[in-house]
């Protein structure tokens, strides 16, 4: 009977993550509305410094920095600060270059590597303003995204408002359609624990802004810095949404091995946050606890779960058809992922089969993650995804 239980309740968490909390979330969300104490842009707009954190970026930071001076915020209120965090190829020499055309841009290099958390704790003394954009230099942004990040701090309550990523790369032969799709979702989730809340559950790192008091010293093994300052403006009980309007483009990664790289590394930072902020899942029925259990937590122990129903399926099968039933559903499952993987040495893309695969491999990332986290870390150096 234990076994039984214990059976369902893992199928209910992954029910729950997946399905049912999205449709809870719409159901609480259908009422509720944006923040409407904003910036217009008739005010006056306050200034703001842009926080960038690069390494061997000499494809994209031009084109980053000047995705910045294009935009419609008031130059003159822009102070953009790049931290070179030990690169080797002509990023320093592109940088220079483009200070001779926007003073407003400043920028430090470091000649060994440091980790990306170490060098937003460096640049951010050199901030000048109240108001911090965090963002990655592939993120490309358009004429009203700066303003659409900063219009919400007029409410005080406001801490921190996350922007949105879109792809315009759809590329069958890979997982960019499954990558985008997951993304696109993982947008409304927090648009909607915003609105709810005030508590979307994790910023994007590659765009995001927040009141400079709220931003924490990011311990130097951390990993997910990101969601460690997010689950901190938790604990100042300021309010974390995400404004869908405020857009850059960034395109995901298409190769399944670079893409499972990046997630393993994101999970073993995702495992530190948890044990990091266990206090925050108390009581479960707050609406801050909630949405982290339900939205993060329960994903982050998927593999532990799959695992758990695979095992205890195989001493059920003797309690019933159901159990036959389950196994079965699962074994082939199982298999999906090698089929996927045959059919697309001979150019068969089939999408459903390459959600499945994609789903998988998020949860062997999250498994390898976890044992990567056992093991310890001493540093956040990191390697850019390649895009």
């Amino acid at each position: 009977m234990i076994l039984q239980f214990f059976f369902w309740l893992c199928i209910f968490a992954i029910f729950h993550s997946y399905v049912l909390y999205p449709l809870i979330l719409q159901i609480l969300a259908f009422r509720k509305h944006e923040n409407s104490i904003i910036y217009s842009f008739d005010d006056n707009l306050p200034p703001v410094s842009i926080l960038v954190a690069v390494y061997n970026e000499e494809q994209s930071i031009e084109d980053k920095i000047r995705s910045v001076f294009a935009g419609n915020y008031p130059h003159l209120k822009i102070d953009l600060i790049v931290g070179s965090d030990g690169s080797t190829d002509k990023t320093n020499l592109i940088l220079d270059e483009l200070t001779k055309e926007f003073p407003q841009l400043h920028y430090r290099a470091s000649k060994q590597r440091t980790g990306k958390g170490n060098v937003l704790n460096a640049i951010i003394h050199e901030a000048k303003h109240e108001l911090l954009i965090y963002t990655d230099a592939k993120v490309i942004l358009r004429s009203d995204t700066l303003y659409q990040l900063i219009k919400h701090f007029r409410e005080p309550s406001i801490g921190l408002v996350g922007g949105k990523l879109l792809n315009k790369v759809h590329i069958a032969s890979g997982i960019s359609i499954q990558e985008n799709a997951f993304m696109r979702r993982e947008f409304i989730l927090k648009h909607q624990e915003g609105m709810i809340w005030g508590r979307m559950v994790g910023a994007y790192g590659a765009l995001y802004a927040i009141r400079k008091s709220l931003v924490p010293i990011i311990p130097v093994s951390f990993i997910a810095d990101d969601f460690f300052i997010t689950l901190k403006v938790f604990e100042s009980n300021e309010k974390a949404i995400l404004n869908p309007d405020a857009i850059g483009y960034l395109n995901v990664p298409n190769e399944m091995n670079e893409e499972f790289r990046r997630k393993v590394r994101i999970a073993k930072g995702n495992f530190q946050n948890l044990f990091a902020f266990l206090h925050l899942l108390w009581p479960p029925w707050k609406g801050s606890a909630f949405a982290y259990i339900s939205h993060k937590v329960l994903r982050w122990l998927g593999p532990f779960f799959i695992l758990s129903i695979l095992v205890c399926n195989f001493f059920l099968l003797e309690k019933g058809f159901i159990y036959v039933l389950t196994i079965y559903i699962q074994i082939i499952l199982l298999f999906i992922p090698a089929v996927d993987y045959v059919l697309r040495k001979f150019g068969i893309h089939i999408l459903f089969l390459r959600f499945i695969t994609h789903f998988y491999g998020m949860n062997a990332a999250l498994l390898a993650g976890f044992f990567k986290y056992l093991k310890g870390n001493k540093s956040n150096v990191w390697e850019p995804t390649r895009r």
